[in-house]
């Protein structure tokens, strides 16, 4: 992983970025964390499957550490919680998912959908599959401001078309994580986009719904799927209150 601090406090938070992702996708909250955490952004290089992301992000980790992932990185979170929940203090699950890719048509739609994006890159370059990618993954109205969607747009060109090319592989070889999340004994913070159209908030409504303590869903007003480019201060917030929040799970977060 690729560390970036931002605090000296002693509790670490790791936050795990989504496809094609990097530090700028967590960047806009890190003067707000400060004060509550030891931040540490991962980088999942050029890993293809899940599980490979989940234990290079173990093997560099603190001993013990909190855990927020965005995304695609929800999904890297909850590997690490099948891997070593005991490391794990408290967990965040934005704007993710957490059953495998479907069975038959829909499955193949899926796959179908992002191996066109991903001839994009290949073919027109990343940036062009980004700016093609961009418009559903705001908030409508936000389509309009510039500086944020060239922040995203950026951001994916960074990384090369080989590593989307192992993301998506990643992804539709995802596993079904019902037992992780049943298994969750930690303070557990579930919240997304209230306009994410990928990943909306009846999929974090049945997320929550097998976690024991069944987690509040939050949802970030006037966001899509990027919520924490889109809304930093929303989605700050909501990481301190879950940071400050007592060790032990309560129904309501």
């Amino acid at each position: 992983m690729t560390p970036t601090s931002c605090a000296t406090s002693p509790q670490a938070l790791l936050l795990v970025p989504g496809l094609m992702c990097d530090a700028a996708v967590w960047n806009p909250l890190l003067p707000s964390l400060a004060a509550y955490a030891d931040c540490h952004i991962v980088d999942h290089g050029m890993a293809d499957s899940l599980g490979t992301m989940a234990d290079q992000l173990l093997a560099t980790a603190p001993p013990m550490f909190a855990m927020a992932g965005h995304s695609m990185g929800g999904r890297v979170a909850l590997e690490v919680m099948r891997r070593a929940p005991e490391r794990v203090t408290r967990l965040a699950l934005l704007d993710t998912g957490y059953k495998a890719k479907a069975a038959g048509a829909v499955g193949e739609e899926e796959a179908r959908k992002r191996y066109a994006l991903l001839d994009i890159a290949r073919t027109q370059g990343v940036r062009a599959m980004a700016q093609v990618w961009v418009q559903g993954m705001v908030a409508p109205e936000r389509l309009s401001d510039t500086d944020l969607i060239e922040a995203i747009v950026a951001m994916l060109a960074r990384k090369s078309a080989d590593v989307f090319a192992n993301q998506i592989q990643a992804l539709l070889n995802r596993p079904d994580t019902m037992d992780v999340l049943a298994a969750l004994r930690i303070p557990t913070l579930v919240a997304c986009g209230q306009q994410d159209s990928w990943s909306p908030p009846s999929q974090h409504e049945e997320i929550a719904s097998y976690i024991p303590a069944h987690p509040r869903v939050h949802t970030i007003l006037d966001a899509g799927h990027m919520a924490t480019m889109e809304r930093p201060a929303a989605s700050s917030q909501l990481l301190i209150d879950w940071l400050s929040q007592a060790s032990t799970p309560a129904s309501t977060q």
